[in-house]
């Protein structure tokens, strides 16, 4: 999962870019960090207003001057501190938000933090500071606290261990729950307390016996800290468990759970438990994933107060959508079939797409947001009536909701808005919204440089077969304080996101301004194998992946330069992890682009098989193919290939990729076409 954006800028000519003759410049950027504000919702969207009008102000008064060229106050200082990052948003027993944010200026620290108690107060740092809140199970962690009232349950990055922490009592410092097993060799994640038996029920990874190939299961924690004791297993057997979600009385816990060569998304199942006067499980029934006529996904399990259990699944049109279960028959309901996505791909725990957020005679209301067409919508379900209304809010993206005091706490983001929580409020009727307010912001300081901000446009374009589409995110240069002669088309920096199994979102983005403020555009591409686009989309990928994502990621471009919106001479390819992987095989397997960076790439496929972690360890099963594929969509066994200047980025740290990326450097190294001459910079 990138967490940087690298690229490389070609300086030469505008309007005469020979195929050899350029020099890259290549730099590093990594966007996080920040504060909060408080501005009201006509704010967001006169500022969408004003932006989307602003290409066409006061040309007469720009300076002519070629694209590239540009200077803008978005420097790689600002977007290397740029913002936070949010890590779970959650609410406690006074109603008060918490959230988790990753701190830039603390090496990465991660920090619960509490909304404060009365308006224009500061926010309160919950973790002191010998913690950080952070599990590393999984690989990709998420889900590393749990509230329940004033009890705070949570994962020490440090040691990984599970400690207690009440948020009432200011002086009392966290106390550990789990077992010391020496270090940080045992995992928890995606935690829910248990009231009937006083106990935390959660996701265990044991790397004690095989740090390649974990045990994973689902255990109960005692809540006492003097007697800590071994936790209790509760499921096991299976390769990989998440969302143990237990109902309101505690008699049973849903959970999801998944086995090699699937990942999550592939093929998934969703059982229920019947917990025993002792606290075991003595019967177990399997509500979706089980008939063989429904290859599904099914994700996000969550009880309502009444008992009832709603998920998430795509058995039907292929899309993940809310259903329910009834227990009697052992049946599921549709609530509102959409061809939409209630759901992301699981790559993190803690994902919380929808809230039950009334359950009575008269309604059942769930609260939930679903992406169609590359934006993100929130909305109410009236599941009795089978009704959908749309709420109107200035986020065009979201992430995760969270249920308070009838409100919402919505975690979003848009394409002038940086990833942001916002505190939603109410009617009593819940039909409309009354106040939208920000409560926690990663990057209110980029707000200054609105002026030179590029809207995202969304995109679809034809790929290489015939009938079907992508989509991509396009970036035009935009700088109020420039212009580029009506002669001129801009060079063009694509980026292919990591995952591959992911989603690139049009959302606001300072890495990405930084080249746009300058004169360059920009596209994110969303390439066959992506998400946000139903199952169909997402197998395009399924033994072709060097292909279609390479294809996808060239027709793109092609696109742009055809629609006039860049110069066929000056295109640039970037990305991170398989984002590199794909910006290397373009490089080494087709001419489109004429020079490209690469963030901890994979070059060697047969080694990221060999050595990764246990999550990923067959997800190239079914992406790549036979042996004869392992070997020829390597770019590692190409090098003779690139015609064209690359630079590679690698962390020294990076376990997953390091041993399949091209090893010349740890660092960086820039490979240039022999008996050339380069500047970098």
């Amino acid at each position: 999962m990138a967490l940087a954006a690298i690229a490389i800028v070609a300086r030469c000519s505008p309007l005469s870019f020979p195929k050899s003759n350029f020099s890259p410049l290549a730099r590093v950027l990594v966007a996080r960090s920040s504060s909060s504000f408080k501005p009201h919702l006509r704010r967001y969207k006169a500022m969408a207003s004003s932006l989307s009008s602003s290409g066409t102000a006061a040309k007469t008064e720009r300076v002519t001057a070629p694209y590239g060229s540009w200077k803008s106050p978005i420097t790689a200082d600002v977007v290397s501190g740029a913002s936070k990052r949010l890590d779970g948003i959650s609410v406690d027993g006074d109603g008060r938000l918490l959230w988790l944010e990753s701190r830039p200026s603390e090496s990465g620290r991660s920090v619960l933090v509490k909304e404060p108690e009365k308006p224009g107060e500061e926010p309160v740092d919950i973790t002191p500071k010998e913690f950080a809140v952070r599990t590393l199970c999984q690989e990709y962690g998420g889900g590393a606290f749990s509230i329940s009232g004033d009890t705070l349950v949570f994962s020490n990055y440090k040691d990984q261990r599970l400690y207690k922490q009440s948020l009432h009592l200011k002086d009392s410092p966290p106390l550990p729950i789990t077992p010391d097993y020496g270090g940080p060799s045992v995992c928890y994640a995606d935690g829910v307390f248990d009231g009937r038996f006083g106990r935390y029920v959660t996701v265990r990874e044991d790397r004690r016996e095989d740090s390649l190939n974990p045990t994973t299961m689902v255990v109960a924690v005692g809540l006492g800290e003097k007697d800590i004791q071994e936790p209790k297993v509760l499921i096991s057997g299976n390769d990989f468990y998440a969302f143990p979600r237990m109902d309101p009385k505690g008699e049973k816990i849903a959970w999801i759970e998944w086995g090699h060569p699937n990942m999550p998304w592939d093929k998934a199942e969703l059982w229920v438990g019947y917990i025993s006067e002792v606290g075991d499980i003595f019967k177990r029934v399997c509500v979706a994933g089980h008939d063989p006529k429904h290859v599904e996904s099914p994700t996000e399990p969550k009880w309502s107060p009444k008992g009832e259990l709603f998920f998430i699944t795509d058995r039907q049109n292929g899309f993940w959508n809310l259903y329910k279960w009834i227990e009697s028959t052992n049946e599921v309901l549709p609530l509102y079939p959409l061809n939409a996505e209630f759901a992301r791909s699981l790559w993190v725990f803690g994902m919380n797409s929808y809230e039950v957020i009334q359950s009575d005679k008269q309604k059942i209301l769930i609260a939930c947001s679903y992406r169609q067409r590359g934006r993100s919508h929130l909305a109410i379900i009236d599941v009795l009536q089978s009704s959908l209304s749309l709420l109107d809010i200035p986020f065009t993206d979201i992430q995760d909701i969270t249920s308070g005091n009838n409100c919402l706490y919505v975690e979003g983001a848009s394409g002038v808005l940086p990833t942001s929580v916002a505190k939603v409020t109410f009617n009593d009727e819940k039909s409309e919204i009354i106040d939208f307010r920000i409560i926690w912001s990663s990057s209110p300081d980029s707000l200054k440089y609105q002026s030179y901000f590029s809207l995202p446009e969304l995109i679809e374009f034809p790929t290489e077969v015939p009938g079907q589409n992508a989509y991509a995110y396009f970036y035009p240069p935009s700088n109020h304080v420039y212009q580029a002669s009506q002669e001129e088309k801009p060079p063009l920096l694509l980026k292919s996101h990591g995952g591959p199994t992911s989603e690139t979102r049009g959302v606001l983005n300072l890495s990405i301004q930084y080249w746009t403020s300058r004169g360059w555009a920009f596209v994110d591409v969303n390439y066959g194998g992506s998400t946000g686009y139903g199952r169909e989309f997402r197998e395009r990928l399924l033994g072709r992946w060097g292909i279609v994502d390479v294809d996808d990621c060239c027709s793109c471009a092609k696109f742009l330069v055809e629609s006039g919106k860049a110069d066929g001479n000056r295109l640039c390819i970037t990305g991170g992890s398989a984002g590199g992987y794909t910006t290397l095989a373009a490089l080494a397997f087709r001419e489109t682009f004429k020079a490209g960076a690469s963030l901890y790439g994979v070059a060697d496929l047969n080694m990221l098989r060999a050595e990764t972690h246990k999550f990923e360890s067959h997800y190239l099963d079914k992406l790549v193919g036979s042996e004869k594929d392992y070997y020829e969509r390597s770019p590692i066994n190409s090098v003779e290939k690139f015609s064209c200047p690359i630079i590679l980025f690698q962390g020294l740290e990076d376990k997953v990729r390091k041993s399949c990326s091209f090893q010349w450097s740890p660092a960086s190294l820039v490979l240039l076409p022999k008996n050339q001459e380069r500047s970098i910079e």
